[in-house]
Parts: C-alpha cells; sequence; structure tokens
C-alpha cells in the first residue's frame, strides 16, 4: 500500500494515539453535563461507563485477535467478508462507514459551536438561516471549511504525518484532562454528587408531560443503563486502527492490543471525570451551564485568575481531543470505502490510490460530508450521535459473530493473539452486542436511540442497499473466492 519507510513510521504507539485520540475527542468536555443529565447524575453516569467497560473489553478483544489475524484495510467490513460473503460484509462495512462519516460533519459542527461560545463575535448580526432552530452565520462556515481543508491537507500525506499530529493533539487533551480532574478534587465537595439519582428538577427536565427532556428511566439503575444509547458513540474509534493496519510496521499483534488498550482507558478516563467534575460543583448547576460546560464550571470554582487559566486549559484540550476524533475518522473513513470498493460491493473508483497509497477518492468523500457539517448547526448533534451509535454497534456485533465463525471454518489461519476465553469470550460479546443493538430500536428501553435517529438509521441503510444493487455489475461472473482476494490481496503478498 505504502513504501517500506513509511510504515516504519507509524508503529504500536502511533495506532493508540490514533485509537485513543479518535475515542476521547471533545465530548468530555463539551457533552459531559448532557451525560449526567441523560443518566440522572454523575455518579450513575460514570458507573455507566464502567458498565460499559465490561460491554466494551470483549468486543475489543475479539478485534485484538482479529486485526493481526487479517491485516487489512476494512476492520469490520473485511472480517465480515472472510467469515461470511459480500451481503453480510456490506451490511457491516456500510453501517461503519455511515458512523464513521457521520462523525466528520459533527465534529466540524462541533468546532464552529465551541468557537462561537468561546469568541462571541463570531454569531454576531443576522445569521443566514436556521437548522432546526439552530443558527447559522457565514463566519462560522468558513472556520468549518478551512479546518476541513486543513484536515484534508494532512490526510493526503498519509497516516505517517496524521499520527505523528494525533499524538502531539492526543497529549494535549489528556494533560489538560488530568489537570481539571486534580483541580476539581481540589476545589470540590462530596456534597456536589447529591442527589446521586433525580430525574425530576423541573429547571433540568422541564414537564414530562410536555415532553421537555423527559427521560426513559425512573432509577438508579435505569439511569446507568441509559448511557449506553450514547456511549458507543462516544467510545467509538478504536476501529480507526484495523483501517490503518496495512501501514503498521514491526509486530502486527502489537498493534492489535492497542485496541483493548485504547477502549479501556478510554471508559476509565470518561469514569473519572464524571466523577471528578460532578464532585467539583453540584451537578444539577452544572448540567444547565453554557458551552464548552467543563470549563466554564471552572471560572465558578475559582474566581480570578485561576479560573480563567484553567477556563482555556480545558478549553485548549477540548479543542485537540475535538481535531483528534476528527482526524482520526478522516483517514479511516477513506480507507473503509477503499476496502468496500475493493471486494466489489462499492463502486471500484473509491479503490483507487495514489503512488504513495492514499485513497484520494474515499479523502474526497470525507473532505465533502466534513465541509457539510458547518451548514447543519448545533442541534442536529444528538441525533447524529444516536444515529452514529446504532451503526457502531450493529458492525461490533457483526464483527464478534466473525470472529466466531472463523474460529470454526478456519482454524488453521495463523493468529498472532488468541483471546482470553476463546469462543466462550467472542459469544459473550456477540450476544451482549446484539442484545444492546435491538435495545436501541425499542422505545421503552434506556437504550432507546430516538425516532429521529432511527429514520437516520434504517434511511442510511436503504442507500447502502441501492449502492450494493447499483455495483451488482462489478460482481457478475466473479465467485466469491475472486472477491475475497480484491479485499486481501495486500495480506496474500506480504
Amino acid at each position: 500500500m505504502s513504501n517500506q519507510g513509511e510504515k516504519k513510521g507509524v508503529g504500536a504507539i502511533d495506532f493508540f494515539c490514533i485509537g485513543f485520540g479518535a475515542i476521547v475527542g471533545v465530548g468530555w468536555a463539551v457533552s459531559i453535563n448532557g451525560w449526567m443529565t441523560s443518566c440522572g447524575g454523575p455518579v450513575p453516569a460514570g458507573i455507566g461507563y464502567i458498565v460499559a467497560l465490561v460491554m466494551m473489553l470483549p468486543i475489543a478483544l475479539c478485534y485484538c485477535e482479529l486485526v493481526p489475524m487479517l491485516p487489512v484495510a476494512g476492520g469490520g467490513m473485511a472480517f465480515a467478508y472472510r467469515a461470511f460473503n459480500d451481503k453480510i460484509a456490506v451490511l457491516s462495512g456500510w453501517a461503519a462507514f455511515g458512523a464513521f462519516v457521520a462523525i466528520i460533519p459533527w465534529e466540524a459542527i462541533q468546532i464552529t459551536d465551541v468557537l462561537g461560545y468561546l469568541i462571541p463575535g463570531l454569531k454576531a448580526g443576522n445569521p443566514l438561516y436556521q437548522v432546526m432552530g439552530s443558527d447559522i452565520y457565514l463566519t462560522t462556515i468558513i472556520i468549518g471549511t478551512i479546518c476541513s481543508l486543513l484536515l484534508f491537507a494532512l490526510n493526503m500525506r498519509g497516516l505517517a504525518a496524521a499520527a505523528f499530529v494525533q499524538k502531539i493533539l492526543c497529549f494535549i487533551l489528556v494533560g489538560a484532562a488530568i489537570i481539571g480532574a486534580v483541580a476539581s478534587l481540589v476545589g470540590g465537595n462530596a456534597s456536589n454528587w447529591q442527589p446521586l439519582y433525580d430525574v425530576t428538577n423541573p429547571a433540568i427536565y422541564g414537564d414530562p408531560a410536555e415532553g421537555l427532556k423527559a427521560v426513559s428511566h425512573s432509577s438508579m439503575a435505569g439511569g446507568i443503563f441509559a448511557i449506553l444509547a450514547s456511549a458507543p458513540f462516544f467510545l467509538a474509534g478504536f476501529e480507526t486502527i484495523p483501517q490503518g493496519v496495512e501501514e503498521a510496521g514491526g509486530e502486527v499483534s502489537s498493534v492489535g492490543k492497542t485496541v483493548v488498550l485504547s477502549v479501556a482507558l478510554a471508559c476509565i478516563f470518561y469514569a473519572i471525570l464524571l466523577f471528578c467534575f460532578g464532585f467539583a460543583w453540584p451537578w444539577q448547576e452544572f448540567a444547565g451551564m453554557e458551552r464548552p460546560a467543563a470549563a466554564t464550571m471552572f471560572k465558578f470554582l475559582f474566581p480570578g485568575t485561576a479560573g480563567l487559566v484553567l477556563y482555556w486549559l480545558i478549553t485548549i484540550g477540548a479543542i485537540a481531543g475535538l481535531f483528534t476524533t476528527w482526524n482520526g475518522f478522516f483517514m479511516a473513513s477513506a480507507n473503509l470505502l477503499m476496502s468496500m470498493a475493493r471486494g466489489r460491493v462499492m463502486p471500484k473508483v473509491f479503490a483507487q490510490q495514489n503512488k504513495n497509497g492514499i485513497p484520494v477518492p474515499g479523502l474526497i468523500v470525507c473532505l465533502v460530508l466534513s465541509l457539510i457539517g458547518p451548514f447543519l448547526g448545533a442541534n442536529m448533534i444528538d441525533s447524529i450521535t444516536c444515529f452514529s451509535a446504532a451503526a457502531f454497534v450493529l458492525s461490533w456485533a457483526i464483527t464478534c459473530w466473525s470472529l466466531i465463525r472463523l474460529r470454526k471454518t478456519e482454524p488453521s489461519l495463523n493468529r498472532p493473539y488468541k483471546i482470553p476465553g476463546g469462543l466462550a469470550m467472542a459469544g459473550f460479546a456477540a450476544i451482549v452486542s446484539t442484545v444492546v443493538l435491538i435495545c436501541m430500536f425499542i422505545p421503552a428501553s434506556p437504550f432507546y436511540v430516538g425516532a429521529q435517529a432511527v429514520k437516520m438509521f434504517f434511511g442510511w441503510l436503504v442507500i447502502g442497499l441501492i449502492l450494493y444493487l447499483a455495483s451488482s455489475g462489478q460482481r457478475k461472473g466473479m465467485s466469491l473466492a475472486d472477491l475475497k482476494h480484491g479485499v486481501f490481496a495486500h495480506m496474500e503478498e506480504n
């Protein structure tokens, strides 16, 4: 895919920063009070992420075995192709691609929204128009466009260049979060966690009879599980690692292990920040703070220069996190589209690469989607988040079932790493992810993603079906073995 010199520049640490940075983006700074609100407090939300860790680790372990076993771009799509056929592969790949590309405009929306709060003048004057009640300004469109073009230019230089920038940004966001956590413990009090669970405060939830911010749970346990409606979105990002594994240098099995490490640390990271920020300030007041909420809180916690310094440190960390996610999914989305085109389940034009191995057509698609973001507005964020979460879970479930099938159909495949617990662990991951997926579409479930996200999810699948059928001519006359060779040719050549 690329020259050997570039491969040597992308190792396990780089892949960890790609994965962890893609997972832990801007959400911890701008959405953390929303997590408290949706779960009924910081304590159930924090415990919820520990529960999410129990759910996610087995799934990550499945990737940990599959990535070094099948080191090709495509991730879950490639795994499903090997285990099943092109139909299951396109379902997994298209779901993952939808989840990936939803994050790209999501980040473009966030950068314009966050900067709009930091620099009020950016949103001065009359808006150009509104989307779902959100004002859209020319200045924010320009900023989002410039950022999108810069990320496109960075990723056109290849994974090594993107990984170098990712490492720097990753250190900034982690450093800012650690400072924020320590400052919260210094200035906070355990009484700020009280009430441990509450969804009745009208200042936060309004009157459920009028449909204002009503939640689908009424107990602490329900609040804990409620985080799973959005957690897959905020824990997604480890899939960026298998999308770039063709660029890995050194021991590929170590790259697979970074998947597990990035997921585990991300869950712990979120849980710690929820407990710490809830400890810092009465959470029901924190829930109503203007964005970026985490940074704003410190201006109240430490009035004066100290609070202002912390405000800017957290804000800089949030912006760094925003770009780590945006950057991580940019190349991952392009590589996934390239892999689907290699398997002829998407138009083969997207399989093209330049002389440096860069999937240029896929990157152009990502650029276009990124440019759409600033035109949509912040009120689209919740629907995009829940749609992406459901799409990720579908892809994860198929990946787990793929591992189970490959253990049975191809037991002789070289497996540099085998997950502890074997088929039992993989079965647990497959069943849990499948159950969570089903619950996401049941309105009475605390996992329910909402009517708008459900429409987006099934609409996206219909689009994928149309493109798959439109690509049938490319598959005509080709055997399943030939189609699989297109996906795994890179592995077979090495």
